[in-house]
């Protein structure tokens, strides 16, 4: 899957795309189910593991999504959903270590909250600003989501004289 960079002729350079690793989403508000299940599950299928805390007014959505999680073959652990006040677990999930990534959909203000938190530990962030992503097509484009959820890894091989 990588791309072949053309370096001069003594070396060879592939890009590879990797997962980032632990992405925490902080799914939208305005569409419960849809808005959990296409910012989850780009994340998944790249091989990322994923803690996300849903709509608070829909939790109950997300809670039978465990039931299809506990009759599938994901493995325990790699995706965690989190019901609770949104603010709070927004800002200890942005201001943690050991989270790579942190996808949210919500107000601005808790967007700006985000982006100052993943400065602290060089954390990768896709923020909405308080837009509404799920109004038309391009916006909503699951490839976006794929994109987002990768990092792409150089790799320089050295050869010949």
């Amino acid at each position: 899957e990588g791309v072949v960079h053309q370096p001069d002729r003594n070396r060879v350079s592939m890009a590879m795309k990797e997962p980032l690793g632990v992405i925490a989403v902080l799914a939208p508000e305005e569409s419960p189910l849809l808005g959990l299940l296409s910012t989850t599950l780009p994340a998944l299928a790249m091989g990322n593991r994923v803690v996300t805390v849903p709509s608070l007014q829909y939790a109950l959505i997300a809670t039978h999504l465990y039931q299809v999680l506990d009759t599938s073959d994901v493995p325990g652990g790699v995706l965690n959903i989190v019901v609770g006040p949104r603010e709070e677990l927004t800002m200890t999930l942005a201001g943690h270590a050991d989270v790579d990534g942190m996808w949210c959909w919500g107000p601005l203000d808790l967007c700006s909250d985000v982006e100052r938190l993943a400065a602290e530990n060089m954390k990768r962030t896709w923020l909405n600003h308080g837009f509404t992503r799920w109004s038309d097509d391009s916006s909503a484009s699951g490839e976006r989501f794929l994109r987002h959820a990768v990092e792409i890894k150089n790799i320089w091989v050295p050869y010949g004289i």
